[in-house]
């Protein structure tokens, strides 16, 4: 069954405010086509024809169908070294100091992992860096996102040719594995320092110990202002001294910002108040 009804306004205006509520995502009013495309997809999981009856599931509080509503309108537009000047500077710059401060652990955190290919990113750019080291070092990774269906994804490191096309012969030889039919599927040492979880970033973050390196890029720009600053706020909490929280391109919450010093483009160290 094909989903044939339209958004109406008024329906509109409560998934907008129940995607703000749930995840702190603003969804904009010229947004409301892609949302209901978004909708109907799900909606022809549930064989479920107006968009107004799947709007009263939600309204009647039903929380098993508030997962899959949440996977099917976020959106998780990601890929290999994205942004790549931030693992530059991991390389060039963080890790070499980390090294030579002699430290013992090392915790980073991919707080919006998606599909996994930042957090595989992130272990390519520590096994590198780090080389044999590695084996004193206490080092561990912690990828999380709100969508459960794309961490599925993530924990299973398999991959079309497409989504690796772009990195460097010596990067898919080293790291990926051919396991026929273009699926490429990530080496098992890549897996070993991490752990996904679901987690939303506006929910508890049951996390005990800080990191030293926070990546949060591509999704404050989803968030009003308030909401920016309390999730900063809360990143600046459960950052190490001197450790480094990495933005998006286009995120600038943090300009003039007495918590945190801009030592790169969208790298910010948390400053010791």
């Amino acid at each position: 069954m094909i989903a044939s009804s339209s958004l109406s306004n008024r329906d509109f205006k409560f998934i907008q405010q129940l995607i703000y509520d749930e995840t702190g995502i603003v969804i904009a009013d010229h947004k409301k086509e892609m949302i209901q495309r978004r909708l109907s997809r799900r909606m022809r999981d549930l064989n479920i024809e107006a968009v107004s009856e799947y709007c009263n599931i939600l309204r009647s509080d039903a929380r098993d169908e508030m997962v899959s509503f949440t996977n099917a309108v976020t959106t998780n537009l990601t890929s290999f070294f994205r942004e790549a000047h931030h693992f530059d500077f991991l390389k060039e710059e963080f890790f070499p100091n980390f090294i030579q401060e002699r430290k013992q652990r090392l915790r980073i955190w991919s707080s919006a992992s998606s599909t996994g290919e930042e957090p595989y990113s992130l272990s390519i750019t520590l096994l590198e860096s780090m080389g044999d080291r590695l084996r004193q070092l206490d080092a561990k990774i912690l990828a999380t996102d709100l969508d459960t269906e794309v961490i599925k994804t993530a924990k299973a490191g398999i991959y079309s040719y497409d989504r690796i096309k772009d990195l460097s012969s010596s990067l898919k030889k080293t790291w990926f594995d051919d396991i026929g039919s273009g699926k490429y599927s990530v080496k098992p040492e890549l897996k070993k320092p991490l752990t996904f979880n679901k987690l939303n970033l506006l929910g508890p973050w049951p996390m005990k110990g800080k990191f030293d390196v926070i990546f949060c890029r591509n999704v404050l720009i989803y968030f009003d202002k308030p909401t920016q600053e309390k999730v900063v706020e809360r990143f600046y909490d459960v950052l190490e001294p001197n450790g480094v929280l990495m933005l998006g391109h286009s995120e600038s919450v943090l300009k003039g910002s007495d918590d945190f010093e801009q030592l790169g483009k969208t790298v910010y160290r948390k400053k010791l108040n």
